[in-house]
Formats: C-alpha cells, structure tokens, sequence
C-alpha cells in the first residue's frame, strides 16, 4: 500500500488534511518512521495517520466502536480457546492460531485509530448464558461458536459500509478488515461440516440455514438492486442465494452478541 496515495486520497476530500499530519512534509514523514518499521506495525502506524489527519464523523466513531466491540469479543475468545489445555487437536492449531493473530491485529488497528475515543473492552460470556457451557472442553462446540461468530462478524462490517460513505478511507479500512473476517467464516464453517457430520453446509452461506436463526436471517432474499433474481440462469433458489451475502443492522448484531457480553 503506498501512503502517498493515502495521503493524496486524504487531501482529494479535505483539503486540510495534509497540513494536520504529524510531520511537514511527506518525505520527511517517511524518513522518521524509519526504513527498519516492522511490517506489523503497519496497520497501527496507517491508524495515527488516520487518526491524525482525517477527522472522523461522529457516525464514523460511532460504527469504529461499534467494530471494535466485535472484535474484541473475537479477540478474546480465540484467545481462551487457544489457551485451553487439549481443547483444539494439533491438526487445526495452526488455523485459529492465525485467525486469533488476526483479531488482535484487527483490534490494535481500531484503538489506535479511534484513540481516546475507543471503548473499553467488556468482559464476556462465552458460555452465553448457559447454552455453550463446554465452549472451551468440547471442540465441537469451540468450531460451532467460531463459526457464528465469524458469520455475524462478515454481516456486522457489511451492514455498517453505508454509514461510512461521508468518510471514504475509512471505509476502505473497515472492507480491508471485513474480507479478511470473510475469509475467517469459510475456514470456521468447512471445519464445522466436517466435525458436525454437515455435509449440506458449505464454506459460504446457503439460504436461512437455521442453525442460529438470527445470524441467518434474510440470507434467503432472492431480489437484488430491484431485480427479482428467482430461477437466475435455471438455477434453484439454494444456489441463487449462495451468490449473495446480505448485511445484519446494527440492531440486529447486538441482539446476538448481547449474551456473550456480561
């Protein structure tokens, strides 16, 4: 990613906002975060830059947080799955090992970016409220909540992108986040059909699955930009759905994660 290109995006829609980066010029704003800058600090430093020079809205505040509530809770719970004695087999380690590194680069990103304006992290549930109580001793569990965590996430980021129209870079950032959560839902989801014996569930979303009714509603929506779309090219109405993903309100994420915040 080239910052010049960021800054120059940032000065295309204020015209101010070159003159309240940190540094005078571009060069030698370059110079001083140094060429030895550990690539994963990257995220992080683009955030201050964000932060900074970009004057976010209140409506862009307010679905940062909103993000960075999720994440949170994402953060922490790949953490206790990860830390839990003979919970996840050796074979699949590595794969929520990552994802967990994800998570906590995602929320690192957001409280730097949102700075004194970020929210304090809660503390979680993630027996929600009795109906997970082996979540961390019972691997079937721990993919089973992985994988609707992950799902609501992708439609969480998805139905917030029309709020951040007035602040373009900042929706940009939020897209790069959201197709990496995207990525997170097919491998927590293919690893569930297999350990649930779920050979109709896929690595993406078809229709209302109901396995939790709330992280699937609408999905089975066949109309698209005002075009019905049933019996698209010949097709059923199952795979017609799979070709589209549909956001969740604001509203609509919190009822679910509600439980799992105490």
């Amino acid at each position: 990613m080239d910052i010049f290109k960021i800054i120059d995006k940032f000065q295309q829609i204020d015209g101010d906002a070159v003159g309240r980066l940190e540094y005078a010029s571009r060069r030698h704003f370059m110079n001083r975060i140094g060429s030895k800058l550990a690539a994963a600090a990257i995220p992080t430093t683009f955030a201050a830059v964000v932060n900074k020079a970009f004057a976010q809205s209140a409506a862009a505040v307010d679905v940062l947080n909103y993000a960075l509530k999720l994440e949170y809770l994402e953060d922490e719970f790949y953490k206790a799955g990860i830390a839990a004695a003979n919970l996840i087999p050796a074979s699949d380690k590595a794969i929520f090992t990552q994802i967990g590194k994800h998570e906590t680069q995602h929320v690192a990103f957001l409280v730097k970016a949102l700075g004194a304006k970020a929210e304090p992290k809660p503390t979680f549930d993630f027996q929600y409220g009795g109906a997970f109580g082996d979540v961390f001793t019972n691997y079937k569990t721990f993919v089973t909540v992985s994988s609707a965590l992950e799902d609501t996430g992708v439609r969480a980021y998805k139905g917030q992108a029309g709020a951040l129209i007035s602040d373009p870079q900042i929706l940009e950032y939020a897209l790069q986040v959201h197709s990496v959560e995207a990525r997170h839902a097919a491998v927590a989801r293919r690893l569930a059909a297999t350990l649930l014996g779920n050979a109709s569930m896929k690595g993406w979303i078809t229709g209302k699955e109901g396995a939790v009714a709330a992280i699937y509603a609408g999905e089975d929506n066949m109309e698209q930009g005002g075009v019905n779309i049933k019996g698209l090219a010949s097709k059923s109405d199952a795979a017609i759905t799979e070709a589209f993903d549909e956001p969740l309100t604001k509203e609509a994420v919190l009822a679910i994660a509600g439980p799992f915040i105490k």
